[in-house]
């Protein structure tokens, strides 16, 4: 495991979210990483296919996570996902790549595919760059 991945595991730890709808790192490499949601009863919407929201949390936490990827922290600012498919088992991926990386701001776009490798949904994430000793004291300020 390069230093990299371990950077970026041990960021997600603190990730409860993404951690409570079995989200998973695949792989990450600079300026970009692959998620997996493997589809779970809790995974699902009332139709059996996979929840929207389950799918736009991969693919924040993809697009994420490439951003983070200069060591630098984000939140997510804007985002738009297209949902052209779904799937009702099995497993889902989201790929995703910085395209522009700025000052402050980081453009990242995202793909989410099924098992057969066919595209469920698209999209792109601008993250906002913060200051974790502002974000610490705030953290405090609210609990």
């Amino acid at each position: 495991m390069n230093d990299l991945e371990k950077r970026t595991r041990t960021r997600l730890t603190r990730n409860a979210f993404m951690l409570h709808n079995h989200i998973e790192l695949e792989s990450v490499e600079p300026d970009r990483a692959v998620f997996r949601l493997t589809i779970r009863p809790e995974s699902k919407n009332p139709y059996g296919m996979v929840h929207g929201g389950a799918i736009y949390t991969l693919a924040d936490n993809a697009a994420g996570s490439a951003a983070h990827t200069d060591g630098r922290f984000y939140v997510t600012q804007t985002s738009a996902l297209h949902f052209l498919r779904n799937q009702s088992s099995g497993t889902v991926r989201a790929a995703a790549w910085v395209r522009h990386r700025g000052k402050s701001t980081v453009l990242t776009a995202v793909d989410i595919t099924g098992e057969d490798g066919k595209l469920l949904a698209t999209g792109e994430f601008t993250f906002f760059r913060v200051d974790m000793d502002i974000m610490a004291e705030k953290v405090k300020e609210d609990g």
